[in-house]
């Protein structure tokens, strides 16, 4: 997919923790751009779960995992050390701006709180244990991953539903060097 020259102002003004922008992480290689739900969402810390078990897998790739989350860094930080995640390199976005900006939309009641997502956030905050949480962020807003390629988005999962999940590595055969 082709970037405008406003994509890549954003991109460029998507500072990260590290003090880093993403245009300049993803000219120096690919990286997994991961737009969160709240982390009060069960489905935010399954997304947390799933990518401190397949870090190392997804960059041993080459690929720098970016996370993009609502809240500001010091609640951001806890979430990413209470998973593993310690060193994450992530971006706040507390105004949404950059979801916006990346086309990612306010969820629906179906998408939200429909029967899928009821059934499966039983399964996920009670039986494998990410329980629930208050509201930290915008509630409605959906979460979203981009592969980022020297500024160029290779490949993306728009989330249709909050319960929906990725498959973190088949997004990543963009960026496959050949054998």
């Amino acid at each position: 997919m082709l970037a405008t020259a406003s994509d890549m102002v954003m991109m460029e003004q998507m500072i990260a923790n590290n003090g880093e922008n993403v245009l300049e992480m993803s000219q120096k290689q690919p990286v997994m751009l991961i737009f969160l739900r709240h982390f009060g969402c069960t489905f935010c810390r399954e997304a947390l779960s799933d990518i401190a078990k397949k870090r190392q897998e997804i960059e041993e790739t080459g690929t720098r995992v970016v996370f993009v989350h609502m809240s500001d860094n010091a609640l951001a930080e806890r979430y990413f050390n209470r998973y593993e995640l310690e060193d994450a390199t992530h971006v706040s976005d507390p105004e949404c701006r950059y979801y916006i900006g990346f086309g990612l939309v306010k969820g629906n009641l179906t998408q939200l709180f429909g029967l899928q997502s009821w059934i499966k956030g039983f399964k996920v905050s009670m039986l494998d244990g990410h329980g629930f949480g208050g509201q930290m962020g915008d509630g409605f807003q959906m979460p979203g991953v981009f592969v980022i390629v020297g500024g160029l988005i290779k490949e993306s999962f728009i989330h249709k539903l909050s319960s929906d999940r990725p498959d973190y590595m088949s997004l990543l055969n963009c960026c496959a060097l050949p054998a």
